[in-house]
């Protein structure tokens, strides 16, 4: 068992990264919210996570443990300071309503009215802080027929017209095995935020910032909806392939590991059937277009498979490199921490954890030359900094102690 070390003191560390001038209160649970935080805390924003002192965030049971410990939250917790906080209750509400007053974002993904019932709706949160910046993620977004439906990232990416473009050819759709519209999701939803606190430097206001799992996804997925409005056609299922270009599968080498080749580029393709001894195949009158290769993936699958069948991984991958064609190695996690490129851009940060000792994880999204912030703790348990954010707020022991007593921050469960 690893040795545990000191417990890391949140809200003292100096302020730095882009956004050390930010605080985010995250109000979300589950992924596509709480990534939004995360991302916003990985440049330096300080952020307060609020959960139900009863029902705190699912993630915190999502995927593995080590001696009790959630991994994915520790990855999805870092640099979050945590406070429980029953909503529903008044005393509650009166320091969600107080600590919402000190933020420039609040994160939340409530059903729709949810915030509205409890009197933390916009309207009362930005009469106290004109400037905040309420970001709402759901399902399907704050209006519609759909606006109360649970809002899962499964959902998204069924509706999006993701999983029904994905799998093999003549086999059912396809889903993610993991969370993928929520992840992509996040990222939109930290674009907005981020436009939104650009604005407000003109205007002096704040504003909300409505986001549908379902839309971020769709974007992803190409001109399928102008392919339907112009042409009366569906992306079809193809596996690996694609139908922009050719080849483009995966292969299998001869020591069992599998590399996946791309030949987005005209360049590219030619030198893939080069290096693989066929080519002939330059000088047919279909190899000249991305998408007549792909009428063509059989025989180039063939030819490009059976090359990579006879060569190990390694063999590939530096004759591919040696040829400037475009390959790359199927990687799991062990062979994620173990490559040279990525250690050399900063991939993969060794956090130090009170429980686990050091926990490596994936950093921030992106380096900048100045605005980068370390990651400075892992994810923390449920309520760990209640009684620190209450005291910064201007609760007193005593006060503290009776919201915990009244209710505040040890109520029954509410319904979202």
């Amino acid at each position: 068992m690893t040795e545990p070390r000191a417990e890391p003191v949140p809200g003292t560390e100096p302020a730095a990264g882009a956004l050390a001038d930010l605080r985010v209160v995250d109000a979300s649970t589950l992924f596509a919210g709480p990534m939004t935080a995360m991302h916003l805390g990985d440049l330096g924003a300080e952020v307060v996570k609020v959960e139900h002192p009863r029902r705190p965030d699912p993630a915190r049971g999502h995927g593995p443990e080590k001696d009790g410990h959630n991994l994915w939250f520790k990855t999805l917790g870092r640099n979050k300071r945590m406070v429980q906080l029953d909503l529903s209750s008044e005393g509650g509400a009166a320091a969600f309503r107080r600590l919402a007053a000190t933020a420039d974002v609040v994160v939340e993904n409530f059903r729709p009215d949810t915030l509205e019932r409890w009197g933390l709706g916009y309207g009362e949160l930005s009469a106290e802080n004109p400037g905040l910046v309420l970001a709402r993620v759901t399902g399907f977004g704050q209006v519609g027929p759909y606006r109360r439906r649970p809002g899962f990232g499964t959902l998204a990416e069924a509706m999006s017209g993701f999983a029904a473009s994905s799998g093999e050819p003549g086999g059912p759709p396809m889903l993610p095995p993991f969370g993928l519209a929520d992840g992509i999701a996040s990222l939109a939803t930290a674009f907005a935020v981020m436009s939104a606190l650009h604005q407000r430097e003109t205007t002096g206001r704040g504003q909300v910032v409505d986001v549908a799992i379902v839309e971020p996804i769709m974007a992803m997925l190409g001109p399928q909806i102008s392919r339907w409005d112009q042409l009366g056609t569906v992306q079809p299922r193809q596996g690996n392939r694609s139908s922009n270009n050719a080849p483009r599968n995966i292969y299998e080498t001869s020591d069992g590991h599998w590399v996946a080749v791309s030949t987005s580029a005209q360049t590219i393709a030619e030198r893939v059937v080069r290096l693989v001894g066929r080519a002939d195949l330059v000088a047919a009158p279909w190899f000249g277009s991305g998408r007549s290769r792909a009428e063509h993936a059989d025989e180039l699958d063939a030819a490009v498979g059976g090359w990579i069948a006879r060569h190990t991984r390694d063999e590939v991958v530096e004759q591919f490199e040696r040829a400037e064609a475009a390959v790359a190695p199927i990687y799991t996690a062990e062979d994620i921490v173990a490559d040279p490129q990525l250690e050399a851009i900063g991939t993969i940060r060794r956090v130090p954890d009170p429980e686990l000792g050091e926990l490596a994880m994936q950093g921030a999204l992106f380096r900048m030359s100045e605005g980068d912030a370390p990651t400075r703790w892992t994810g923390r348990a449920a309520g760990a900094d209640t009684a620190a954010v209450l005291a910064e707020l201007g609760y007193d022991a005593e006060e503290i102690a009776r919201l915990g007593a009244s209710g505040a921050a040890a109520g029954p469960g509410v319904d979202s």
